[in-house]
């Protein structure tokens, strides 16, 4: 009897589904049609859209359909912007109807994530979202609070990579973490399997998983969802439970350590103490409080960090970069001390290094989605409700026609000289369009520099040589809203005996 439910259920939600296909392709609205790969009845362009290389293939399209083209796929229409024109004009300047979220269902409705700022509609409480992590980290004034903090976080993890020298992003992590707990929720990381930061690194590796296009066949078919636990096929709801418990420990965990440190008088200064303290504040007050705090760590641990990986591979592919980075740092510091950001000012080359890294290999190459909140004509062209809009940031970053030679890695391209102007500014298009723009393009900045500078300030990043055989990494990326390079081999080492004993003087706070 049980199955037979099951099939019936199935069978109804799969007629619903072919119902609505079939009313979105016959479906002619007014208006030009924006230029695409032809699609086949039904699915669409189920075969045309990419589920890695997206960004590249999207450039191709830009070659054939130009600026704007578009796809369906099982009824669900796709714009893809190849313009930063374009991205201005639609996301920008029509940021009230095209700033909502596309919607996830395993993400939002079975793990829960639809209370972080990454899930939230562009409604109020999204709003609100934005506001506070303005106040904690959306100027120069408020990120500087913290570089006390950058600094010897950026330090102490130059100990920690000593230990481990050919997996250096480990302790980057841990201490781009640290960093953000601080401002987030004044927590200090103390050791190198902290239990906070084990849950938010796993709460935030399942939402990159969550958020990857076909992983769920609940966010094709919703209905899905409500499906038991016990039916076969449906293990997607044993995942949600467990990573919902997860999502659940990292809020709940951190907002009450932050009401413990206050209770006693002794919390350190960070976004929710600083929004709590000496006020009255109701319950959704608290609970918006709570998941602000959090969506602080979830949005923002993977952009930076993942630039850091790309810094590593940069570095090993580029060793002339290297040398004159390190140049520069010893001409400014000399080899005694290690860089602080009241350095930053004197090491333009630096700066340019930090910069085109996100150029070279930007860490959410389509940015964040958009979607519709309703029809709309654009340049003639109809752009029914509920359409995802992605810029592909990607190509942006890598037009021949604005920087030369794009794969290559060259900071002095960023560099303006007698005769030769900079090329564009690649934070000016990175961080992403409208009211889903990255809330922490300033913190990311202050962290690329500062770890990058103390790096190379005593490591060299060299490759690997295995059997006499060197391993040539690869300028090659990982697919997905946030990517990071794929796995390539590259080992540091201090520069000098004087380097190293400057590493070890330094105080090993995990």
């Amino acid at each position: 009897m049980p199955s037979s439910i099951i099939f019936t259920f199935l069978d109804i939600s799969l007629a619903i589904l072919g119902l609505y296909l079939i009313k979105r392709h016959f479906d002619k609205p007014a208006g030009r049609r924006i230029p695409g790969p032809k699609g086949l009845p039904l699915i669409g362009n189920l075969f045309d859209v990419p589920i890695e290389n997206e960004p590249l293939v999207f450039t191709e399209w830009q070659k054939k359909y130009g600026d704007i083209a578009s796809a369906t796929v099982l009824g669900q229409k796709i714009i893809i912007l190849n313009s930063p024109k374009l991205a201005v004009d639609i996301l920008n300047k029509k940021s009230s109807i095209y700033s909502n979220r596309p919607h996830f269902t395993m993400a939002s409705d079975l793990v829960g994530w639809k209370d972080a700022i990454v899930m939230l509609p562009n409604e109020d409480r999204f709003r609100g979202y934005r506001k506070m992590m303005h106040q904690a980290i959306g100027s120069r004034s408020a990120v500087e609070r913290y570089l006390d903090t950058m600094e010897s976080e950026a330090h102490a993890c130059l100990r920690s990579i000593l230990k481990d020298p050919r997996n250096p992003v480990v302790p980057v992590r841990k201490a781009v973490g640290a960093v953000i707990l601080i401002i987030s929720h004044g927590y200090k990381v103390t050791s190198a399997n902290d239990p906070l930061v084990r849950v938010a690194d796993a709460a935030t590796d399942q939402l990159g998983i969550l958020l990857a296009p076909g992983n769920f066949l609940v966010d094709t078919i919703p209905a899905l969802q409500y499906v038991p636990e016990w039916v076969p096929g449906a293990g997607f709801q044993k995942i949600a439970r467990e990573w919902r418990a997860t999502l659940y420990e990292l809020t709940d965990r951190s907002f009450d350590y932050v009401k413990q440190q206050m209770a006693a008088g002794i919390a350190v200064p960070n976004l929710v103490s600083n929004l709590m303290d000496g006020k009255k504040v109701s319950l959704k007050e608290e609970e918006d409080i709570k998941w602000a705090a959090s969506s602080l760590y979830s949005a923002g641990i993977d952009n930076p960090v993942n630039a850091l990986a790309t810094f590593f591979l940069a570095m090993t592919m580029h060793p002339e970069v290297q040398r004159k980075a390190q140049a520069e740092i010893d001409a400014v510091i000399g080899r005694d001390r290690l860089p602080l950001f009241s350095d930053r000012d004197q090491m333009p080359y630096m700066n340019a290094l930090c910069k085109e890294l996100i150029r070279w290999g930007p860490t959410a190459p389509l940015g964040a989605p958009h979607c519709a909140t309703q029809d709309d004509f654009h340049d003639g062209y109809f752009i029914p409700k509920g359409t995802i809009i992605v810029a592909n940031i990607w190509h942006f970053l890598h037009d021949p026609e604005v920087y030369p030679d794009p794969n290559r890695f060259n900071p002095d391209r960023l560099i303006s000289s007698p005769g030769k102007p900079a090329q564009r500014d690649p934070f000016e298009v990175s961080f992403g369009y409208g009211r889903r723009s990255c809330p922490g393009s300033v913190l990311a900045d202050y962290l690329l520099f500062i770890f990058c500078a103390s790096i190379l300030a005593v490591y060299d990043i060299e490759k690997v040589e295995e059997n006499g055989i060197i391993q040539e990494p690869k300028h090659e990326f990982t697919s997905g809203v946030l990517v990071k390079p794929k796995p390539f081999k590259t080992c540091l080492k201090p520069r000098s005996a004087k380097a190293e004993a400057l590493i070890r003087s330094i105080e090993e706070l995990r």
